[in-house]
């Protein structure tokens, strides 16, 4: 039997592509392409970004169109979470945890909107749209310029304010 790890939401998955169902007696074998559709996961370094990119501009668009209803106008939350501001707020109570204030890494905001969002259209948002909403977010937050272009190499450049907030994993069964 053959098992491959894929990586989802920052966890390994062992999936067999072997006749592990038949142990069972359920199921069928994950094909090849059936992995490769879940192995979407983007490392914190940008490993796994596509090609394509997005600014702020078409980022507001994008996001008009598709976020507002949930996120609100600037991004302060509705029915979906608060998404800007709380820069500061960490060791108040409550803390105001959003992408500004907590997320230790652009490239988790890119990974999360590729996969989750929009919430009625999971995945659905091609690359330069990720792209482009990332830098909208990111500078609704004030940590990019206006018309600032986000990629796979500029995307892991940026610096969010919390990047050292985060305490490593050591654990020796945990891994990177």
């Amino acid at each position: 039997m053959r098992w491959h790890n894929v990586m989802i939401c920052g966890a390994f998955l062992a999936v067999s592509t072997g006749a592990a169902h038949a142990e069972f007696g359920f199921g069928t074998p994950a094909t090849p392409e059936e992995i490769a559709g879940w192995n979407i996961s983007i490392g914190r370094d940008g490993a796994n970004l596509p090609a394509g990119s997005g600014d702020t501009k078409a980022g507001a668009a994008i996001y008009a169109e598709r976020c507002v209803a949930c996120h609100g106008e600037l991004g302060e939350g509705g029915i979906g979470d608060r998404l800007v501001g709380g820069q500061g707020s960490l060791t108040s109570d409550p803390p105001v945890k959003t992408v500004g204030s907590y997320w230790p890494y652009a490239t988790t905001l890119y990974d999360y909107i590729n996969r989750a969002m929009p919430q009625d259209a999971q995945q659905s948002l091609t690359p330069d749209e990720v792209y482009a909403l990332s830098a909208y977010l990111l500078h609704l937050n004030g940590i990019v310029a206006e018309g600032a272009v986000m990629d796979a190499k500029s995307l892991p450049m940026v610096q969010m304010p919390n990047r050292d907030g985060f305490v490593p994993d050591d654990r020796p069964d945990i891994g990177e």
